[in-house]
């Protein structure tokens, strides 16, 4: 069983490493998005991720017949996405459109494959009691996520180099997040 403050880092790092790009992705939609509409808009961001939770757990506890150091090989598909975040890391940002709150829950979710890909080997390396604490953290997180993302639209200079730079990062912490995989898994022990 690991500390507790390892659980907390390890769980932090899955979270904002999978979340880096969609933070910034996110808080450029709200810039765009009327101010009535942050609460509905933040929910539906929330709601995504709380589902794309829910299915990386369903898919862990599905796991839970293999031996946990083969689910660390998991750890090449976050490499896989490093690959490719690599050579797309040039693309210019993606003009931001204003949307609702159904588009925000489809777009959230449907680019919630990096999260599946580092969440489902967490939540299955260490036990319920560990997935249980990584959901509580995540939870925490995604609050953070959210209310962060509406406090940083007053910056919008710091929201648009987050958006062109975030692509620059995010190769590095899918390499470093295939490793925390292995570890976690205790592939190589």
């Amino acid at each position: 069983m690991h500390s507790l403050v390892a659980i907390v880092i390890v769980a932090s790092l899955a979270f904002i490493g999978t979340m880096l790009d969609n933070y910034f992705a996110f808080a450029a939609q709200l810039l765009v998005t009327n101010r009535e509409r942050y609460r509905r808009v933040s929910w539906a961001q929330a709601l995504a991720v709380a589902t794309l939770l829910l299915l990386a757990l369903a898919v862990s506890s599905l796991l839970t017949s293999i031996p946990t150091r083969w689910i660390g090989l998991f750890a090449v598909v976050p490499w896989a996405l490093a690959a490719h975040a690599w050579r797309h890391r040039a693309k210019p940002a993606r003009e931001q459109f204003r949307r609702g709150a159904v588009t925000t829950f489809t777009l959230s979710f449907a680019l919630g494959g990096d999260n599946l890909a580092v969440w489902i080997p967490l939540l299955r390396a260490n036990g319920t009691v560990h997935a249980l604490l990584t959901i509580f953290i995540f939870a925490i997180w995604e609050i953070l996520f959210v209310l962060s993302a509406q406090a940083l639209i007053k910056q919008p200079r710091v929201v648009q180099w987050g958006a062109t730079h975030a692509p620059t990062f995010v190769p590095w912490i899918y390499v470093a997040l295939g490793v925390l995989i292995l570890v976690e898994c205790g592939t190589f022990r």
